[in-house]
């Protein structure tokens, strides 16, 4: 199997909304980890491999997921959700 392998059952999903999204905000994966963690406890925010692997398409757990959308949400001054971000799950 290659990383770019969206085969059904993959965790591999290919280049999600996410990245397009901090692209129109002007936002880069530090300014998401940095937002984390005004946002958290020390030591529970995001690191930038999470935030690589969900602009890449690898399926994230809720958790980081959840700690992503936070970081870009309050990086950007918006609202998006889960399926603004990642559109694997606009096919469940």
């Amino acid at each position: 199997m290659t990383h770019s392998d969206t085969t059904p059952g993959s965790r591999d999903h290919g280049p999600q909304p996410l990245g397009d999204l901090m692209a129109a905000h002007g936002l880069k994966p530090n300014d998401l980890v940095e937002a984390s963690m005004s946002l958290v406890d020390i030591g529970n925010g995001l690191t930038h491999k999470m935030v690589s692997r969900g602009v890449k398409g690898r399926q994230l757990t809720r958790n980081v997921m959840t700690k992503i959308l936070d970081a870009l949400n309050h990086a950007a001054g918006t609202t998006y959700g889960p399926k603004d971000a990642f559109n694997y799950l606009r096919e469940k």
